[in-house]
């Protein structure tokens, strides 16, 4: 293995154990799921969050721009790659990522980090179904087109 694939493990472990933390002090502290979609979605309207809930939203969103920054901050390195398609598709896999968020009540933290740890469900056939239509974009994207 060289060090950058060392180093690569290494964030990739330290992301994961810092959202895991993350999402169970959410629910000790809160007691709420820590899902980007639903935490997201109560800063704008129509359903805002009230005042004394927008303050722990804010910082949760502020912490998802400055996470990367920080790690590129440390390492150097982008932690973001650039696009590798037209904006106009971006665009289009935004809208339907968004559309997907509401039909499956939840995103992927919310069903695949929390809900799975919770033995829900209905969060194991959502998170079944992201990883599947994930897994059949890159294969027409990638492969077919």
């Amino acid at each position: 293995m060289t060090p950058e694939m060392i180093q690569n493990w290494s964030i990739a472990l330290i992301g994961g154990v810092l959202i895991g933390a993350a999402a169970v002090w959410l629910m000790a502290a809160q007691g709420r799921i820590m899902g980007v979609s639903g935490i997201l979605a109560g800063l704008l309207p129509p359903k805002p969050a009230a005042g004394g809930d927008r303050g722990w939203r804010i910082t949760f969103a502020l912490g998802l721009i400055g996470g990367p920054l920080i790690v590129q901050a440390v390492t150097g390195a982008p932690a973001i790659g650039a696009p590798v398609v037209s904006l106009p598709l971006l665009v289009v896999a935004g809208l339907l990522v968004g559309f997907g968020t509401v039909i499956g009540s939840g995103c992927t933290s919310g069903h695949g980090v929390c809900g799975l740890s919770r033995l829900s469900p209905r969060s194991l056939v959502a998170t079944g179904t992201f990883m599947a239509t994930g897994a059949l974009t890159v294969l027409v994207m990638r492969h077919l087109i």
